[in-house]
């Protein structure tokens, strides 16, 4: 309610105070900067905030999200790092790597106006990964850390929503004049690589192309007044065009699959938080060992699959041990490494990766 006012307030304000002046120095400024009065065109000036932002909760736009913290995204530091260094190996990134960048270029800079201004613009991220590394739970940690509103524009979400050329028009006019009117926001599109596509299969509906044009565009307008942060999803990245993807995002987020360390934190931390508990039969290193390339999700449903109500009821007379949970980690096919080096074969391609063998190299000399 509070964000509505204010929103409220200065949305009149900007109607009142600022017409006059407008209407003297219009025909400068459109000389001067070309076609961005059409771009910036109020297509909706005679509704209120509230109307738009109904309609888009209406449309399934403007979505609820789960509370999460960035601190529940369960990950460990790679311990083996500067000693794969030493041997001139370059290490995978672990959990808590992805979770301290994503804090730093999602969450801190949105959090305050003046950081947001004067700190490096962020505009957009993707993180790629594999089925079950958290890629949707880092987004719902953002939002929730920051108490933003989430926009879906995901292909599966938007098709068939506001048709054509004028429908997608108004549909990122009612998105960003939302967004911008009640900061923070972010806007998620998932699937992020089926925008920029090679080739969409015949079974797809979704038209995952539609926003190939615009999205670029938008992005590259916003201001560093405007708390608007664009994420992006992927479980194939390579499936899209590498440069259009670079382009339109900033940040590319790679999620590998846990290490040994992380995993022994996931296992420890889910097992408890699930009504388990942590006794001298549970040889949690052993399971840390054999669980190897399978991602938190993964691991999730292992534990779920095993702490049923029943089986909580008799853990006093029964401890957990570590074989109960290797049946249902073996039902699950885990990340193979030729699936894993296709993820590092994408990223070695991105202007980031390019820019980090950069300077391996040179570190090297």
């Amino acid at each position: 309610l509070k964000n509505l006012k204010a929103a409220l307030q200065k949305d009149a304000g900007k109607k009142g105070g600022k017409g006059s002046a407008k209407k003297k120095g219009s025909k400068k400024k459109d000389k001067k900067g070309g076609k961005k009065g059409k771009k910036d065109k109020d297509l909706t000036p005679d509704r209120t905030i509230e109307s738009l932002y109904e309609e888009l909760v209406k449309e399934g736009i403007l979505v609820q999200y789960p509370k999460v913290k960035i601190s529940d995204y369960l990950g460990e530091y790679s311990y083996l790092g500067t000693t794969l260094r030493q041997a001139n190996i370059e290490p995978m990134p672990s959990l808590s790597d992805v979770r301290r960048v994503i804090t730093e270029y999602g969450v801190l800079p949105m959090g305050s106006q003046t950081v947001h201004e004067t700190a490096p613009h962020v505009k957009s991220i993707m993180i790629a990964g594999p089925h079950g590394t958290g890629k949707r739970m880092l987004v719902n940690a953002i939002c929730s850390e920051l108490g933003a509103n989430l926009m879906d524009l995901s292909a599966e979400n938007i098709c068939g929503k506001y048709p054509g050329k004028a429908g997608l028009t108004m549909l990122l006019h009612l998105v960003l004049k939302v967004g911008k009117l009640l900061q923070p926001t972010v806007v998620y599109i998932g699937n992020a690589d089926k925008t920029f596509i090679k080739k969409v299969a015949k079974n797809d509906m979704s038209d995952p192309k539609r926003l190939k044009k615009e999205l670029p565009k938008i992005i590259k307008k916003m201001a560093p007044e405007d708390r608007i942060l664009f994420v992006g999803t992927s479980l194939t990245p390579w499936e899209g065009d590498v440069k259009s993807l670079c382009q339109c995002y900033q940040k590319i987020v790679l999620i590998p699959r846990p290490d040994y360390a992380s995993r022994y934190l996931l296992f420890k931390e889910l097992i408890t938080r699930h009504g388990g508990r942590l006794a001298p039969t549970l040889d949690l290193s052993s399971l840390a060992k054999i669980s190897d390339g399978y991602t938190p999700g993964h691991i999730l449903t292992a534990v779920k699959h095993v702490l049923t109500e029943r089986r909580i009821q008799q853990l006093q007379r029964k401890p957990l041990t570590a074989a109960e949970f290797v049946t249902p980690l073996a039902r699950i096919d885990p990340i193979y490494k030729e699936e894993e080096e296709q993820f590092k074969a994408f990223y070695d391609k991105t202007t980031m990766g390019k820019k980090r063998q950069q300077l391996i190299k040179e570190d090297g000399e």
